[in-house]
Parts: C-alpha cells; sequence; structure tokens
C-alpha cells in the first residue's frame, strides 16, 4: 500500500540572520516519489532552506519532518541516517582521491569505528565498500573514471560523481543544489539522464534547486517558487510558469531588476 504521507513537511520555517529575515514563515511539503523543483530568484532563500532541512543551520521558528519525523532538534551529522542526502552548488569532492574513492566516502554513515574511516585509503582493495562503489560507478556510466584522480576530471564527470557518492548513503530524500550549473549542453543532458535513471531505479525522492528551466521542466513533477524567503507558488511545471506572479519575478521579461535587487539585498 502506498504510504501517502509527505516524504518532506516544511511547517511554518522561520530563519533571520541579524536583522535580515531570510526564510519567512515558510510552509510545504514534497510528495513522496516525486520529483520536486524549488525555484526563485538569487537570493531567494532557496539554499538556506536546503541548510535548515540538513541541519547545517538551526531552525528559528518552526517545524521540519522527514517521513513524519520531527528533525527540527536534530544534530546535521544524524540526519544522514534518516534518510537525507544533498550536493552543493560548488562540486565539493576530495580532490586528492580517485573517483572510486570518493564515492567509497559517501558511505561513511554506513561504516563503524577505525576500521569503516580507514576504507577509502586503499588498505584492504577487496573489501565489499569497494566493490559496492565500482558497481555504483557502473550502473552511472561513469566506470571508466574509477581510476581517475579527481581534480583531473571534467566539471560535467564531477558533478554526476558527487550525486553518485551522495547516493551511497541510500537516501530517501536527495536535495541538489543547482546541480546543472556551469555544464554544457551535453553535460546538462548526462546529468539529467543519470537522476532520470536514479529515480526509475529506487525509491530515492528529488528535492532540486535549479536555475535551468529547461532542466526543470524536464525532469521535475512539481515546482515550489520562493521569494524573499516566502512561497508564492507551487504547482506542475506548467501551472508555475502560467503563473503572472512567477512570470514577473523570475520567468518574464521583468526578470532582470528583481534578480539584481534580491542578488543585492542577500545571498541565498
Amino acid at each position: 500500500m502506498t504510504n501517502p504521507q509527505p516524504i518532506l513537511r516544511l511547517d511554518r520555517i522561520t530563519k533571520r540572520f541579524g536583522g535580515m529575515t531570510a526564510i519567512d514563515d515558510l510552509s510545504f511539503t514534497v510528495r513522496r516519489g516525486s520529483r520536486t523543483a524549488l525555484i526563485g530568484p538569487n537570493g531567494a532563500g532557496k539554499t538556506t532552506v536546503f541548510n535548515l532541512v540538513t541541519g547545517a543551520v538551526p531552525v528559528d521558528a518552526g517545524q521540519i519532518f522527514v517521513d513524519g519525523r520531527d528533525l527540527t532538534q536534530m544534530p546535521s551529522r544524524k540526519r544522514v541516517r534518516h534518510g537525507l542526502a544533498r550536493s552543493f552548488q560548488n562540486v565539493r569532492l576530495m580532490p586528492h582521491l580517485t573517483a572510486i574513492e570518493n564515492v567509497m566516502v559517501g558511505q561513511h554513515c554506513h561504516n563503524g569505528g577505525l576500521f569503516g574511516v580507514l576504507q577509502p585509503v586503499n588498505l584492504w582493495p577487496g573489501n565489499r565498500w569497494r566493490a559496492a562503489a565500482r558497481a555504483a560507478l557502473c550502473e552511472s556510466g561513469l566506470e571508466q573514471y574509477a581510476a581517475a584522480t579527481v581534480k583531473n576530471l571534467p566539471y560535467g564527470v564531477q558533478k554526476r560523481l558527487e550525486v553518485v557518492r551522495a547516493m551511497m548513503a541510500q537516501p530517501r530524500l536527495l536535495l541538489l543544489d543547482e546541480p546543472a550549473a556551469g555544464l554544457n549542453s551535453a553535460e546538462t543532458e548526462a546529468l539529467q539522464v543519470l537522476l532520470g535513471r536514479i529515480c526509475s531505479s529506487s525509491d530515492v525522492t528529488l528535492l532540486v534547486v535549479e536555475h535551468d528551466m529547461h532542466f526543470v521542466g524536464a525532469l521535475c513533477d512539481a515546482v515550489v517558487v520562493l521569494d524573499f524567503g516566502r512561497k508564492i507558488a507551487e504547482g506542475s511545471p506548467a501551472e508555475v510558469r502560467a503563473d503572472p506572479r512567477v512570470q514577473e519575478i523570475y520567468l518574464g521579461t521583468t526578470i532582470a531588476e528583481p534578480v539584481e535587487r534580491c542578488h543585492v539585498a542577500r545571498s541565498a
């Protein structure tokens, strides 16, 4: 029987930095199994939402529920074990390690003690963690890069590799912060194929911050729109695209002024 409970629920979340309100009484849900995009102008609060959900920064008011469990006060290191994983706007792989070693690092929440910490350093080259990482690279079409040092890999490969590493934590909810940023059209298509493959072969739910609306339209089935830390619209990509408020602040011909205004006023 399908679980009707949303995998993520934000209930009247507020976050302030000094005298600036970055997130203002925000509520929305993410449907289990969906591919949901979180969009809005620069400075709308999208990355702050990710930081609040993952526990990187504390909330000032409101509650965050994952699978019905209140994680609002839970330390960030423990949230991974409750099904959360994320990527970042800027690639945060370990550049001196190989691709397979970086993927192995993604298994840290399932590795206990000193033995687990030492997995990526080649002391046990035939261990099951390495085998699992190699299988993940093969399934993602990245097996040819397994032995390559990450700093020598193309940026588009690094972005896909970061997704694979995040998936090694076996998340139920995967948060991707601008995964297509800086990619050319071929790299964006390869990433889209990878994410589609992940969603079709696992129970993971995606929450994606992205500015590329072609990417959002092709990948996502639900969209939440923020402006100045408030939700101004939500629905299918087509419904959101047709919303006059969204057209005014983000998608239409008047986008330039609001984006510049938000960017100067505050960061995400």
